[in-house]
This record gives structure tokens, C-alpha cells and sequence, in this order.
């Protein structure tokens, strides 16, 4: 471990970490940046980059991993340190001099604050819940988009009933054979704008129905065994593609080992981003507090309060930030 101290950790590299660090440097905080994954970009750059987002202001349908290119070409003008492959395992606060020993999985650092933003943590896509074989994930069965020509020309299932089912069913009926969407549900937990345009499509709506099993066929192409939902009725469908979008599962293990106050998986924040431990913020997903929205728009918004809070609370003597078009003048 070196001597140096950092002002700041940001702790989470997607697109809310990214931000932060960026608008920290802006600040001229000694920034560095930690990402327990082998690539910047958190889920819009690992589980959706051929996904169009909607939620982000100045930059409406951009796919995840553009948004995460146009992040990072940003950060090059106030750059800082991005540690990749590089988990914060734990920290202890040195009362006597002012700053955090962290702990992770490569080297040790030292930082006067720390602002969290690991979103739901380490990711993975739930997975159907029945045995399969498992030479068909990534071939004929896939939980995430690669590359948006793997579906090109071809017969689709989609299994979910959320945003990104939706958006993905949208998408993908553009330029497939035939689109199917299969929920459990009748109705979809998505934004309205987008199940009124899915009722609207060509998308065929097979619910409430539950898929029971898959099949390979010789032809490269899958058989999948699904149920009506109370009446038991059996039904099949031949598919080049399964596309299942049934959300994501999150390890939040080391999170409740920080000492931080916790509801659920979320951390408790006050209005500035402020947790429970001293010099210590979080901001994006993994937060929460009344009224909270889980947006990228909203995290990028309150990154920047983390950063301003701590600068409040670590150099209150450092003038009050002016307008950032005022910077390059």
C-alpha cells in the first residue's frame, strides 16, 4: 500500500460511478475509481448494450453501450485512476488521521471519503428455474443481447413482463421472422407508452403462461413447452430464439458487511447522500429514501450532491461551485 490518500473512492463503475468520478475531478477531488468487473459500464455495458434507453435526458434512445463510450470520452478531459477486476472488500475508519483503510481484492488504498454507487451489486440474469440442456445457453437460448443480428429473420419467444422484455420484444419484431412475448401475467409491469405501443404491434401476446421446458431440435431450432396459467392447458411452440428477460439477481453479502443502515438491499441516504458512517455517501440504485426512482437520470443527478456533500463536510472553507459552462470560458 502506498502513502497516498485520495479524497474520494467511488466505489461501482456503471454509468451513475462514471458520472460521479467525472463531476469529482470537475471538483478537483484526488479521484479514483473501483469496478469489481473486468469493464467499465456496470449493466448497460454487460447485460444490455444493444439496449435502447429511455431514461436518460439529452441523449433519449441511446443503446447501453453508447451511453457508457460517451461517459467515458467525457472523463478523458478530467481524468482519474479506473481500477477494474477490483472488489472493496471492506474499510476501517482511522479516527486519528482522517481517512479510510480499504481493503479489496487487489491493492489497499486510502480515501478521506467514499461514495458508493454499486447499483444492485454483482449481477447475474434469473435463470428459468427448470433443467436444461446446457449447450443451447447462448445459442438458442439467451438471457441477455450481444448482438441484435443474432435475431435477424428469425421465429422469437420472449419470456418477461417488465421494461426490458417489452423494449427488447419491440426491438427485435423490427427485423425478426415472427416476435412472441410470454408473460405469466395479463398485465405488464411496464411504463404505459411502451405496452400501449406493444398492444399496437405485431408482437403476438401469449399469457398468462409459464414455460415448463425446453426441447433442441435437430434443426437448430427449440421447442419450448409452456402452460396456461390456472387451467394447466399445455401448449408448444418451435423457436430459433428464447429470449428470457426475467430480471436480475444481486449479491448483496458484502454490502451488509459494511456497517452501513440498510432497508432491504438498499442504503438509507438522507437528502444529501449522506449514509450512517462518517464521510460515507452512496447514490444511484443502491440507495434508497422516500420518493426514490430508480432512473440513470436521477443517479446522475445525485452523484453530484454525494460529491458537493462531502466537500461540504470534509473542506467547508472551499468556495461555492459556479456554473460548469462558466469552466472553459
Amino acid at each position: 500500500m502506498s502513502d497516498k490518500i485520495y479524497d474520494l473512492v467511488v466505489v461501482g463503475g456503471g454509468p451513475v460511478g462514471i458520472f460521479t468520478a467525472f463531476y469529482a475531478r470537475m471538483r478537483s477531488l484526488d479521484t479514483v475509481l473501483l469496478e469489481s468487473m473486468p469493464r467499465l459500464g456496470g449493466q448497460p455495458q454487460n447485460l444490455y448494450a444493444q439496449k435502447h434507453l429511455y431514461d436518460v435526458a439529452g441523449q433519449f434512445n441511446v443503446q447501453g453501450s453508447e451511453l457508457i463510450d460517451h461517459l467515458l470520452v467525457g472523463s478523458e478531459r478530467f481524468n482519474y485512476p479506473k481500477l477494474v477486476n477490483t472488489t472493496m472488500l471492506n474499510f476501517t475508519w482511522d479516527s486519528q488521521n482522517q481517512f479510510y483503510q480499504i481493503k479489496t481484492n487487489q491493492e489497499a488504498l486510502r480515501a478521506r471519503a467514499l461514495i458508493i454507487t454499486i447499483g444492485n451489486g454483482p449481477f447475474q440474469p434469473r435463470k428459468l428455474a427448470f433443467d436444461y440442456a446446457p449447450e443451447i445457453e447462448g445459442h438458442q437460448l439467451n438471457y441477455f443481447v450481444e448482438d441484435l443480428e443474432d435475431y435477424k429473420d428469425q421465429t422469437v419467444l420472449i419470456a418477461g413482463g417488465g421494461d426490458t422484455a417489452i423494449d427488447w420484444a419491440l426491438e427485435i419484431n423490427q427485423i425478426s421472422q415472427k416476435t412472441y412475448l410470454l408473460h405469466r401475467r395479463n398485465q405488464f409491469r411496464a411504463l404505459e407508452s411502451s405496452v400501449e405501443q406493444l398492444q399496437q404491434s405485431t408482437v403476438e401476446l401469449l399469457t398468462p403462461e409459464i414455460i415448463e421446458g425446453l426441447h433442441p431440435l435437430a434443426s437448430n431450432q427449440l421447442q419450448v413447452n409452456y402452460k396456461t396459467v390456472k387451467t394447466g392447458t399445455q401448449h408448444q411452440l418451435i423457436v430459433n430464439k428464447l429470449l428470457v428477460n426475467y430480471g436480475i439477481t444481486s449479491d448483496s453479502r458484502l454490502l451488509r458487511s459494511w456497517g452501513l443502515n440498510l432497508q432491504g438491499p438498499f442504503i438509507k441516504v438522507d437528502s444529501q447522500m449522506r449514509t450512517n458512517l462518517p464521510q460515507i455517501y452512496a447514490a444511484g440504485d443502491a440507495v434508497t429514501y422516500p420518493g426514490k426512482q430508480r432512473l440513470i437520470a436521477l443517479g446522475f443527478s445525485e452523484g453530484p450532491i454525494a460529491v458537493n456533500s462531502l466537500i461540504q463536510d470534509l473542506y467547508p472553507e472551499q468556495k461555492a461551485f459556479g456554473h460548469s459552462s462558466s469552466m472553459f470560458n
